[in-house]
């Protein structure tokens, strides 16, 4: 009978599911992860809700990037990130089907592997979706005096996009909102950045911007259309290399 270990769509959780999978000594095709509120339910299989710890978490870490090597490792953390639904059952998988080879760092050259495939494939779409937010996201400036930004990406990447914006935005107060998964990025000056979710917000504050930040709008705006040459506006060429589900949260757009 085939175990399905039940998690919370978090980097802890599936690396908990994996954690029990793993000491368990289940086969690849004797277990697999699912997602909570996101289960196929089939017969014949035993489901187990994982209890989710950070030590179990910290330990399949460093299983990776002892066995597999710090390039799977983070081909299999952005993997995490993604929001398919599948992804938890594709990374168990990929970490199993190392274990049968002679030099596990291999494990990512094999793409003929269906499951390998799969974590390389959804890996390649949240950097690629993390690498487009470093671009396209817009901070501006509250009442406060703190930068935030909007933004609702398909996948879970404001552990991808923290790091980029505190190394270049050090002494600043500021705050990423993922709408999509309801979290923040928080970032204190001359401090560490760190996720927030599961906390209430009032977020009327967020509607109010500093009167700086208004004008600097408004002459970004004035700047953007004056600069269009209206016989040569080609909107499908725009969308190709910025598609409108970024526009929204874009000052030249608003």
């Amino acid at each position: 009978m085939k175990t399905v270990y039940v998690c919370n769509d978090t980097v802890t959780g599936i690396f908990s599911g994996i954690y029990d999978a793993w000491r368990a000594g289940k086969q690849e095709d004797e277990c697999e992860i699912a997602l909570r509120g996101m289960l196929d339910f089939q017969l014949f299989c035993d489901y187990v809700e994982v209890e989710e710890t950070e030590h179990k978490a910290k330990a399949v870490e460093a299983l990776i990037k002892k066995h597999l090597g710090r390039r799977a490792y983070w081909e299999i953390y952005h993997a995490v990130l993604s929001a398919d639904r599948r992804k938890g059952d594709a990374v168990l998988g990929t970490m199993l089907a190392a274990r049968g080879l002679a030099d596990s760092t291999k494990i990512m050259d094999h793409l003929a592997h269906p499951k390998v495939e799969k974590v390389f494939e959804i890996s390649r779409n949240v950097i690629g979706e993390a690498h487009s937010y470093k671009g396209f996201l817009r901070f501006r400036e509250l009442e406060n005096g703190v930068l935030y930004a909007e933004i609702e990406p398909k996948n879970q990447i404001l552990t991808c996009l923290a790091p980029h914006f505190a190394d270049r935005l050090p002494v600043e107060n500021w705050m990423i909102h993922d709408r999509s998964h309801k979290m923040f990025a928080v970032h204190e000056a001359q401090k560490r950045w760190v996720i927030v979710w599961g906390e209430k917000f009032d977020e009327s504050v967020f509607d109010r911007v500093s009167q700086k930040e208004a004008e600097y709008a408004r002459l970004w705006k004035s700047f953007c259309r004056s600069i269009a040459i209206e016989s040569r506006t080609n909107p499908r060429c725009q969308m190709q290399h910025l598609p409108l589900r970024y526009q929204a949260d874009m000052v030249e757009f608003g």
